[in-house]
């Protein structure tokens, strides 16, 4: 018989005109599934916030997890703030950090936080606002080991942040040896993916993309996870992120990642 973790909840959300619901996941014990729209968005297990369910948030967690020396205190910005998923794991896996998380919809965030508490000892400043801007507004000389931002679903992504303008900005606030994690839910074609490498190469001094090995033939929708630094990619780190999986894995840096443009 499979267990449930607890009673479904749902809200209205107003500012998007769409539903969103939070469901316990039916086969772990302690996860549960952020919906809006009818369209699954988010996965957390508050029982063990370490789990990753998501193919894609599994591997922006791996690159998490090489951005600095195992267990270590960070400095993390989402831009997105979804169900907080990687927020959570951050907490779990390096204690102590320091986090923010910027989400446009406040109901959204407000049903999240509510029904889905961040674990004891979370140290999150929440911010309602857009990404572009919010970064702007940050407090001066605010920097982060590690900015994230997951907030393009396709190839309609907000113009003023799929730029290298914007790029420059969050690089701006990024501490000496801090990563930048995107992610491109893209169509076949990859048009929003090529944009975006190109967007940040005027940027960074290394950018490099992680993903199932065959969304890089473009022949279907998916997400591909880009990694921008200003020091050199270390090779170490994509034997690291190929055998993290999820499998099949494949990371593409240097002149490899040359054919998406």
């Amino acid at each position: 018989m499979i267990s449930r973790s607890g009673p479904p909840a749902a809200r209205f959300l107003q500012g998007i005109g769409k539903h969103a619901s939070i469901e316990p996941d039916a086969y772990t014990q302690g996860g549960y599934v952020l919906s809006i729209g009818g369209a699954e968005q988010s996965h957390v297990n508050l029982a063990d916030p370490h789990e990753v369910f998501y193919e894609y948030l599994r591997r922006i967690a791996n690159v998490v997890d090489l951005a600095a020396p195992p267990g270590q205190a960070v400095h993390a910005l989402h831009l997105g703030a979804g169900a907080l998923t990687l927020a959570r794991y951050i907490q779990a896996t390096r204690p102590g950090s320091r986090q923010y998380a910027v989400e446009l919809e406040r109901e959204l965030l407000d049903f999240v936080l509510q029904h889905l508490p961040l674990p004891e000892g979370t140290d999150l400043t929440a911010i309602v606002g857009d990404a572009r801007e919010s970064l702007a507004d940050l407090p001066a000389g605010l920097s982060f080991d590690i900015i994230i931002l997951d907030i393009f679903s396709g190839p309609e992504a907000p113009a003023h942040i799929a730029c290298s303008e914007f790029y420059g900005e969050a690089a701006d606030r990024l501490a000496p040896g801090g990563v930048l994690i995107v992610n491109v839910g893209d169509e076949p074609g990859l048009s929003l993916v090529r944009s975006q490498v190109a967007a940040m190469r005027g940027v960074f001094q290394t950018v490099a993309a992680t993903a199932e090995a065959g969304m890089f033939a473009g022949r279907y929708p998916g997400n591909i996870v880009l990694v921008g630094t200003q020091d050199p990619w270390p090779e170490e780190w994509t034997a690291s992120l190929n055998s993290r999986g999820p499998h099949p894995a494949n990371v593409l840096a240097g002149v490899e990642l040359d054919a998406l443009n």
